[in-house]
This record gives structure tokens, C-alpha cells and sequence, in this order.
């Protein structure tokens, strides 16, 4: 099943389980068909001050997913 959702993971320069989770959500995005948008959190004060050390965070719209390790799981429900 394809689908067209958009999902945000909030990363940081320098995050090693940002780098995973990318790695991780590469192969499921050409399977399911999902845009990912990746924001750096230290680019933007309120999201800098929002997160701070809990990244990465993968959200769709204001709805957090998981956050540090994937959660294929639940990322499925979220897009399928």
C-alpha cells in the first residue's frame, strides 16, 4: 500500500541516532511512498527550545510518532 503522507523528522547537526533514524526511514519511504521533510531543530529557536536534547523526533502534523529509535510499528499505522 502507497501513500502520499508527509512526515517531519526533527534532526540535528551532529546526531548520530538522527543519521540512524534517516537510514532506517530511507528504505520504508520508497516502499510506502511517504514525503520526509528534515528540520533541523537549532535553525529555529522555538523548535530548538521545544525539543532540545530529545531528537530525533518523527512526527506527522503536530502528532509525535517516536522519537530517538524508530518505531516501524507505529509509523505504519501512521501512514497506512
Amino acid at each position: 500500500m502507497t501513500t502520499s503522507s508527509t512526515l517531519t523528522l526533527y534532526t540535528r547537526v551532529g546526531c548520530h541516532l538522527c543519521v540512524e533514524m534517516m537510514q532506517q526511514l530511507e528504505p520504508l519511504q520508497r516502499q510506502y511512498g511517504f514525503s520526509l521533510t528534515v528540520v533541523d531543530i537549532d535553525a529555529d529557536s522555538h523548535l530548538k527550545l521545544r525539543y532540545g536534547e530529545r531528537v530525533p523526533v518523527l512526527s506527522v502534523g503536530e502528532q509525535e510518532i517516536c522519537h530517538y529509535c524508530l518505531n516501524e510499528e507505529l509509523l505504519l499505522k501512521h501512514i497506512k
